[in-house]
């Protein structure tokens, strides 16, 4: 439990650190630490077809949005940022949860740094 507290902290402390750039970006944005301690902007919910990024971060599988064939494009530049501490871009199609129309997006993923760990940011442009 006290992993989950101090991942908790964690996220807690980068979403208040990124404020300015969650709710200004022009992008759709979350940054990610695991499963269960993420964030996002308002921007990428909706995009998404959420109603909040709350509703959004209580997702169990945050790659359930994306394509299945597309699924191993995010994996892979996941873990070059991750394990390789690589940003990278990539074209993906991710479906909304409600229409369930499908969005083609240009996804740069980065590692930044927060509190001694490693969060993985995901920026989302329309393409």
């Amino acid at each position: 439990m006290v992993v989950h507290q101090h991942h908790e902290d964690l996220i807690t402390g980068i979403s208040k650190q990124m404020k300015p750039v969650l709710e200004n970006s022009g992008q759709g944005i979350y940054l990610y630490l695991d499963d269960d301690h993420k964030v996002c902007n308002k921007k990428f919910a909706v995009m998404l077809g959420y109603k909040s990024p709350k509703e959004w971060a209580a997702t169990e599988a945050p790659l359930s949005d994306v394509i299945e064939a597309d699924q191993d494009i995010v994996i892979k530049a996941y873990v070059e940022a991750s394990e390789k501490m690589t940003a990278g871009a990539v074209e993906v199609r991710f479906k909304n949860v409600k229409t369930e129309k499908i969005l083609k997006v240009r996804m740069i993923i980065a590692p930044i740094g927060f509190g001694g760990h490693v969060f993985i940011a995901h920026y989302f442009s329309k393409i």
